[in-house]
């Protein structure tokens, strides 16, 4: 379903990324681990379409990402990709159902239609009670499971995390990770998390071990 090849970055004289194969199927959950400063957040990006290769190619679904730009990308990437982020990233001024929905409406949907999926996501994912609730009125866990809504909304894909569970208590991160599998089998739903959580890893169906810009190992 997703599959990179070649994938180099360059920051100045700093090679980044040196030449890098991915391929995800459908329905998996692949965790990329490895140290700080590998490459892993950078190679995340690039496959997300929130940064560009120096060299390689990166295909959804067959679709060559490389050959759009500007407002072809932009919703491209609203309507096939989700993100997860360490910070969740919520917009302080709206309620956790309004966060859910906005790319919903940037999609150009109906609003009632996405206001509906966006309370059943937040239902199952445990916090339909705080629909109203601006972030600042939410717990970390609770802000996430928000996010993680946030990024189901327009049925994508393939949702990207970069660090989904880094600033989450223990507790909080189990349920984090344990929710993405129940999400899998219930919505067949395709996840690529980088993480440092060595439980998610462990858990996952496959974990590419990148090391000095390259995968190094796959297991």
């Amino acid at each position: 379903m997703l599959t990179a090849k070649g994938i180099e970055k360059y920051y100045g004289s700093l090679w980044v990324l040196k030449g890098v194969d991915v391929q995800i199927r459908k329905g998996e959950i692949v965790s990329i681990v490895g140290p700080s400063g590998c490459g892993k957040s950078t190679l995340l990006h690039i496959l997300g379409t929130l940064d560009q290769p120096a060299k390689g190619e990166v295909s959804l679904e067959n679709k060559k990402l490389g050959d759009l730009k500007g407002r072809g990308l932009a919703d491209f990437r609203n309507r096939h990709i989700g993100f997860v982020f360490q910070f969740h990233h919520l917009l302080p001024e709206f309620t956790a159902l309004e966060n859910v929905c906005i790319p919903g409406w940037i999609a150009g949907r109906n609003k009632s239609e996405v206001e509906q999926r966006a309370n059943e996501l937040l239902n199952t994912l445990g916090v339909g009670h705080r629909t109203g609730n601006k972030p600042g009125a939410l717990s970390g866990g609770e802000q996430q499971r928000v996010a993680v809504a946030r990024a189901l909304i327009n049925d994508p894909d393939i949702v990207f995390a970069d660090e989904p569970s880094g600033n989450l208590d223990t507790a909080n991160a189990r349920e984090l990770h344990q929710l993405f599998f129940e999400l899998r089998d219930r919505l067949k739903q395709t996840f690529l998390i980088v993480t440092h959580n060595e439980d998610l890893a462990r858990m996952s169906d496959r974990v590419l071990h990148m090391r000095d810009g390259l995968i190094e190992k796959e297991g």
